[in-house]
Formats: C-alpha cells, sequence, structure tokens
C-alpha cells in the first residue's frame, strides 16, 4: 500500500572522515554505479570513510530516529578524468601521489642541502693597523702559498691538508683545508674556518701585529661552490655562488672583505671627528665662544689626514687587482663584491665627513689665529703704553 507524498521517508546522509571525495564521487544509493567510458580511469583509492544515514519516519510515527553506520573501505571503482588529475581541497593525496605533487618542493629542499653542504664561511676581522708580513711568512713557510700577481700587501697562508689544491677537481667545502689571507694593514680575512677555531688563527697573526685596537672589527660572508651552475658566478644576499673556488678566487674575495672592514673602521674614527666638532659647535652655539686650544686642533687635523691616507694609499681602494686585469671571471667577482660592499659609496660618505671636518678645522684655526692677534695687539699698546708712561716719568724727574 502506498503512502501519500507527504508520508514518504526522507534521508539526511551525514559523513565523517572522509578525506577525499572527488566530483564524480558522490554516490547515488538508488542506482548502481556507471562504468567507466574510454575517457575515464579508475580513481585513487578513497580512505576509509564512516557514511551515516539517519531515517525519519516522517509524520504519524513514533518520532524516532533510526542511525544506521555503514565503513566503505577501498572503493577503487570511481571514475575520474584520465587527461589530467582534478584534486579538490578536500582531496586526500596517496603517498605515491606525494613525491608527484611534490616535486619542486623537494627539488628545492633537495637543492637547499645540497647549497648548505657547499657553503664555505668567510669571516673578516680587523684587529691592528699593521702586520709585519715578512715575519709572518718565515714562521709560517709550510702553510705560505706564493703570489700569482705584483701584489704584495698581503698572504695567503693555507691550513689542514697542504698536498692539494683548490680547482676544478677539488672544493673547499666539506674539507679540512682553510685559508688565511693577511693583509699588511691588519685586516684578516678566514676561509673555511669554524667560529671556535677563530681565536687560534688570529693568534698566529697577533704576535706580528702593531698597533692593537681596543675593538675588534668582524664580518661575515659566504661563499657557494656549485658545480652544476650555469654561469661561471652568481650573486646573491649575503652570499656569492661560484662552480668552484680556487686560489686566485680567495685572493680577490679576500681583498675586499679586508678593504671592506677596514674602510669601516676610518669611517668610524672620521665619525667621532664629527661629533667632536658638533659638541663644539653646539656650545659655541650657546655661549659664543669656544675653549679648544691649538694643539688639540692640530692633533686632529693630522688624525684626519692619515686617516684618508690610510684609505687611499694603505688599503688601496682605487686599485684594481691583478688578477681582476689578466681574467675577465674575476673581474665580475671583482665588481659585484665592490658594489655588494658599497666601496665606492662609502668612501664618498668618508670623503664628504673629512670635507666637514676640515671645514669645520679651517673656521676654528681662523678664531684661534684671530685671538692670537688680538693677544699680540694689546702686548703691544701694554708695552707702548709703558714706554710712554716710563718717558713721562723721566722728564717729570728731570725737570724737577
Amino acid at each position: 500500500m502506498l503512502r501519500s507524498i507527504h508520508q514518504l521517508p526522507f534521508f539526511s546522509v551525514r559523513t565523517t572522515r572522509i578525506q577525499t571525495l572527488s566530483y564524480y564521487s558522490f554516490l547515488c544509493f538508488s542506482s548502481p554505479l556507471p562504468k567507466p567510458q574510454s575517457s575515464f580511469a579508475p580513481a585513487k583509492t578513497l580512505s576509509t570513510a564512516i557514511i551515516s544515514w539517519t531515517f525519519n519516519g516522517g509524520g504519524g510515527g513514533s518520532g524516532r530516529n533510526t542511525i544506521w553506520s555503514v565503513s566503505a573501505r577501498r572503493i577503487s571503482s570511481i571514475p575520474t578524468l584520465q587527461p589530467e588529475t582534478v584534486v579538490d581541497w578536500n582531496d586526500a593525496v596517496s603517498s605515491s601521489e606525494v613525491g608527484d605533487v611534490g616535486d619542486d618542493n623537494y627539488v628545492d629542499d633537495r637543492t637547499l642541502e645540497e647549497d648548505t653542504k657547499r657553503s664555505i664561511p668567510v669571516r673578516a676581522y680587523f684587529f691592528s693597523t699593521s702586520v709585519d708580513l715578512k715575519g709572518l711568512v718565515e714562521l709560517n713557510k709550510q702553510n705560505f702559498i706564493p703570489p700569482t700577481s705584483r701584489m704584495t700587501n698581503y698572504i695567503v697562508l693555507k691550513f689542514g691538508n697542504l698536498a692539494t689544491s683548490p680547482g676544478p677537481g677539488a672544493f673547499i667545502s666539506g674539507s679540512d683545508c682553510c685559508f688565511m689571507v693577511v693583509f699588511h694593514y691588519g685586516s684578516i680575512v678566514l676561509f673555511n674556518v669554524h667560529e671556535h677555531e677563530v681565536d687560534d688563527y688570529l693568534k698566529i697573526v697577533e704576535q706580528h701585529a702593531s698597533g692593537l685596537l681596543p675593538e675588534m672589527r668582524k664580518d661575515e660572508y659566504e661563499v657557494r661552490e656549485k658545480p652544476t651552475l650555469n654561469t661561471w658566478m652568481q650573486g646573491g644576499l649575503d652570499y656569492i655562488t661560484l662552480q668552484f673556488l680556487n686560489i686566485d678566487g680567495i685572493r680577490i674575495i679576500g681583498s675586499v672583505l679586508g678593504q671592506s672592514i677596514a674602510l669601516d673602521y676610518y669611517v668610524r674614527q672620521v665619525d667621532g671627528m664629527v661629533a667632536e666638532f658638533t659638541d663644539i659647535n653646539r656650545g659655541m652655539e650657546k655661549t659664543g665662544t669656544f675653549t679648544m686650544d691649538s694643539k688639540k686642533l692640530f692633533q686632529i687635523v693630522g688624525k684626519a689626514n692619515s686617516n684618508l691616507a690610510d684609505v687611499i694609499l694603505k688599503l688601496g681602494l682605487f686599485e684594481r687587482s691583478d688578477i681582476a686585469w689578466k681574467d675577465a671571471k674575476y673581474a665580475q667577482i671583482w665588481e659585484f663584491l665592490r658594489d655588494e660592499f658599497e666601496l665606492t659609496q662609502r668612501f664618498a660618505g668618508l670623503d664628504f665627513k673629512l670635507k666637514f671636518v676640515e671645514h669645520n678645522i679651517h673656521f676654528l684655526q681662523e678664531i684661534l689665529q684671530n685671538r692670537k692677534s688680538n693677544f699680540l695687539e694689546w702686548l703691544v699698546i701694554v708695552l707702548i703704553s709703558a714706554d710712554i708712561v716710563i718717558s713721562l716719568y723721566d722728564l717729570i724727574k728731570r725737570s724737577l
């Protein structure tokens, strides 16, 4: 006996713990599943799903709801599109698909791990204003690498496996070889040296250094070796990637880092002079005078001139490396690192500050000179007045 339409039972479907439901995965429980067509292929096996049906007996019934729970496992006959895999937000991906979907991430992780293995730490230090390179070579002849150019303001020392030399067949990264580039103006650049070993290498140079600074300057950089690199070099943020790092590359990178860390010291020295003159100018603004004597002023003049001479002559900031002249590859590295550390811009800032110091020095010198001239003028006036008084005294005494 048929029931009326309003008394027909209705079903509500509630799904829990369903990880994957594709577009064609909606089940019609009143008809069998359609057979896959030629343009379709079997879908991936679905994970376990728990499907619950709630049956409502309709009006006139007892009002109680009956709930059945059915577990569906490994449903693999649901058709999906063959040309490409369509994955919804709620679709689960099997372990075999993880590698396919995330191949780019997997390659990136592998590349990052490879770059980490090929990473060479570079540390630059500046703790003295002069180093005796000859004495340093005499005590470390077995570690000394002879120069390949006429540059004599630095030396390269190698530690570790002294039999091998870095080149296309050998890589510094991952090896026990480390290099130390020492400059006569006081900079030291360490390649492939761990941080806990830095003090041991600095002590080697310290006994040949003079003019030790109260505070050591430090800078860090990174070189990455990548033999599969399409170009000779590739720059990055705080690192440079090369196909391989050899002695010439160490010399080029070391020279720029050595100049950079030393230039930072001289910039700070000039900043101190600028701050001192700023305080003097502020005092003059309030009191209308200043108390600096000529000796102190001359000391500042000598300090400013020596700093400028050291930057130009000792550091050789505008001298192009001989290695960069001979090989365009190393010239590319040299130019990139100079731009990376902004050597030209920093020297321009240093020169501008020195001009400010020079202007203040000339101004204060004129004031001191005027003070001296005024003193001499008053001294002459006093002497003339004394001479007049003495002459008048003699005339009065003779007249009596």
